[in-house]
């Protein structure tokens, strides 16, 4: 028989495991968006949207804010503890 307590654990553990892959999913896509930026400012490429030329000034503040993103998800998975 299926007691609340077996069904709860289990709703717990697949919540861990999606917040696990959501960890690993956002950091990955963090971290290469950081490789962008930081590429970007190495070799200067321009990105051209329509008339407009997108500044470097964005790729200097992408850059750490993206890697912090990144370093932020990599914490809490070696953690292991819920994002609040």
């Amino acid at each position: 028989m299926d007691t609340l307590t077996q069904r709860s654990k289990r709703v717990r553990m697949g919540d861990d495991m999606s917040r696990k892959l959501y960890l690993i999913l956002s950091g990955f896509i963090f971290l290469l968006v950081a490789i962008f930026h930081l590429f970007r400012l190495m070799y200067p490429w321009p990105i051209v949207v329509g008339p407009r030329t997108i500044p470097f000034a964005l790729s200097y503040v992408g850059f750490p804010a993206s890697a912090a993103y990144f370093a932020w998800a990599v914490w809490l998975l070696c953690r292991g503890e819920k994002p609040r």
